[in-house]
Parts: structure tokens; sequence; C-alpha cells
């Protein structure tokens, strides 16, 4: 999702953009597609960040590039760290509390984005943020170049809970379309009529407009990958035992998830969920 988001940032006139991906061939092949500049180490830099955007796989990716790169030290002091990594909450206090990035007065913020890949393609995404309120103004008008939606929601960590309400929402209603797609399957229903019967109506939602005519065709190679949600679902039940929360659907959902991967289904989008209930 970070190619494309940088992307729609490239585009802004008045930053310098310069980019960097582990994968160097990943940002080789978007300096030949956008306007910025490659860097591919950040030791011994000739200038220092005024602001550092990061989207990363997972805790240990983000650390890695964050903490122990040496990217802090390329990072101006009273400057800015985005983060649109989906992360545990231990994470976003470890890097909130670091005593480089506190010496620095580098504000950070947890900025977890929710429209999978299409929504940062289209610049549709939805961020919800952590954070302090100082910069914010500024930082959203750089997140706006691929966003329609950004809400602060509160300090540091708060992004990540709401990305935790986000992903716990999403598999129930994916849980939910497979069950109501493979009901209407077997009943030998027209599925083109019935999604317009109530795609409109009090069923109605993203999941349903985008994934109901690609699951009912069985296409699910694209979009946010059954892995990431395993990863996601975790994280949102582990911190749902920490406040003695018993989340029987999400742990049941998240079972399926896992017994998808360990088929070798991993890579999919989240919507194969309904694979398990075919006959």
């Amino acid at each position: 999702m970070g190619f494309p988001m940088a992307g729609h940032l490239s585009l802004h006139k008045d930053i310098d953009l310069y980019v960097f991906n582990r994968t160097k061939s990943i940002s080789s092949k978007w300096i030949q597609k956008y306007n910025g500049i490659q860097i591919t180490s950040f030791e011994s830099l000739p200038f220092k960040f005024d602001g550092v955007i990061t989207c990363l796989k997972d805790d240990l990716a983000i650390s890695s590039i964050l903490l122990n790169s040496g990217l802090l030290k390329a990072i101006k002091n009273n400057s800015f760290i985005v983060d649109h990594s989906t992360t545990s909450l231990d994470l976003v206090n470890l890097i909130s509390t670091n005593p480089d990035i506190l010496s620095k007065n580098i504000s950070f913020f947890d900025a977890p984005v929710s429209g999978g890949e299409a929504g940062a393609m289209n610049g549709s995404l939805s961020v919800m943020i952590g954070g302090p309120n100082i910069k914010l103004s500024k930082i959203k008008q750089l997140l706006q170049t691929y966003s329609n939606k950004i809400t602060h929601i509160g300090p540091n960590g708060h992004g990540q809970l709401t990305k935790m309400v986000n992903q716990l929402c999403i598999a129930g209603l994916l849980q939910g379309l497979s069950e109501g797609i493979i009901l209407g399957n077997e009943s030998n229903l027209n599925m083109t009529k019935v999604l317009e019967a109530i795609s409109s109506g009090a069923a109605q939602s993203w999941q349903m407009d985008n994934r109901f005519k690609t699951m009912v065709k069985r296409n699910f190679d694209f979009g946010f990958a059954v892995d990431l949600m395993i990863k996601d679902l975790k994280i949102a039940l582990k911190h749902s035992e920490l406040i003695q929360l018993n989340l029987t659907n999400s742990k049941s959902i998240l079972k399926k998830y896992n017994q998808l991967s360990k088929l070798g289904d991993g890579h999919l989008d989240t919507s194969s969920l309904i694979k398990l209930l075919e006959r």
C-alpha cells in the first residue's frame, strides 16, 4: 500500500520527497514511475528530514527501520513521524517513549489506515490518528494527498485501538457475507439480483459493495491478505484479553483464517473466508 500512497504524496508541490524500501528494487521501480529521490541507506546523509512517514508489515519491521537503522539520526529536532502500519500497543509505547525521540522533541503519530489496496491506489483511505495535537494541521495536509477521511482519535495508541475495532468489524462482516452468499448459491438464487435487492438496505457495507461480486465469482487474488488479517486479529484479541473481554466470534474467525493460511491461502484476499463453507 505504501507504493501508491507515496505516489500520491509525490504530487505535493511543496515538499521534496525521498523514498526508501528494504527491497531496493521496489523503490527503484517507484522512482521510474513517480517524482522523488531514492535512498538506500540512512547513514551519512548530507541532510536531515523534516518528517518521516512509514508504512510497513509488522512490529519487527517498524522497530527495525525506526529504531535500529540510523533513521532517527537523520530526522531534525521538532519534526514528526507518522506510522501508517498496523502494530501492537506495545510498539506504540516503545516508540513514543524512546529517549532519542523524546530528546529531539519528535512528535510521533500512530496512524493506521483502512480502505485496502484500492483505497491506497485511489487516494481514498481512511486514517485514524493517535498522537499529540501539535503539528496535526501540517500532518493532515500531507495525508490528504492519499486520504479522504482523517480523524484524530486521541493520544498515542488510540489510532491502533481504532484499527483493532475496524478489523474486528471487517472480520465479522466477511463471515456474514460468506454465509449469506453460500446460502444464496446453494438455493440457486440469481446473485446479481440478490445484490441489487440488498445492497441499498440495512445489509449494505463497504465489504458488500466491493467484495460481494468477487466472492460469488470466487476471485480472491487481490486485496488485503489473509496472513495480514491474522496478524491484526491477534493484536486485537491480545488487547481484548488484557481488558478481560471474551470476543468469541472474533476468536472463531481467527481460527478460520489460520485454517486458510495452513491450506496455502494466506496470500489471498480476506474475502476468501467463504472457501471454508464450500461443499
